[in-house]
């Protein structure tokens, strides 16, 4: 019996799966289109049938990083039981994401670090930037907070909160003690309190997991 060809977001997605995983293990350098298409012994004109390039299969796992993370971005932002500071922090922190996405993400974010892939790590930031930071200016939106907070420029304002905050906080752009991370947030924070006009100490309870 001949066998039912995959619906082709599954097939897509399946190459997406096993370039990450090459991707991580071999470097991106390093993985060939034919390594990817060896994982499920596919054939050069399936792969071209999704991605012109290797590096169109790069920016294609960039986005679904990306999407993944709007997603649970907007479970954070609907979430009752969270407080605009709280909401602010866990987006910008990550939290919300399963271990297996994070884990993921930090596998990724050690390529995105090698020299010849800055071109990846713009790309990402970029994406995650212009993706997240409308979401997360929901909660700065009416009936999630915005009483509390004082800007013109929600979505602009959250888009440089997610760019200093990704850029200062990237362990593989700055090696630091503890002390002086605690300082870094310590400053970061007083920075979201006076941007978004809320009083001092309004976000004291971020201080405490910077401890």
């Amino acid at each position: 019996m001949m066998r039912r060809p995959k619906e082709p977001e599954v097939r897509k997605n399946e190459l997406l799966d096993a370039a990450q995983k090459l991707f991580v293990e071999k470097g991106y350098a390093k993985t060939t289109v034919t390594d990817i298409l060896n994982v499920y012994g596919l054939s050069k004109g399936v792969f071209y049938y999704y991605f012109k390039s290797k590096e169109e299969v790069m920016d294609a796992i960039i986005q679904r990083m990306v999407d993944d993370m709007v997603v649970h971005a907007r479970k954070i932002v609907e979430n009752p039981d969270m407080t605009p500071p709280q909401k602010i922090f866990a987006i910008l922190m990550g939290q919300g994401q399963s271990e297996g996405m994070i884990k993921d993400k930090e596998n990724m974010t050690r390529q995105f670090h090698e020299v010849q892939n800055a071109e990846m790590h713009q790309k990402s930031l970029s994406l995650s930037i212009k993706n997240l930071a409308p979401v997360m200016a929901e909660i700065l939106s009416e009936g999630n907070g915005a009483a509390a907070f004082s800007t013109d420029y929600p979505q602009e304002t959250m888009a440089l909160f997610l760019a200093a905050g990704q850029v200062i906080f990237d362990e593989g752009l700055f090696q630091r003690s503890s002390g002086e991370n605690a300082r870094y947030a310590a400053a970061f924070i007083e920075m979201m309190e006076k941007t978004l006009g809320v009083p001092p100490g309004y976000f004291n309870e971020l201080k405490k997991k910077f401890a």
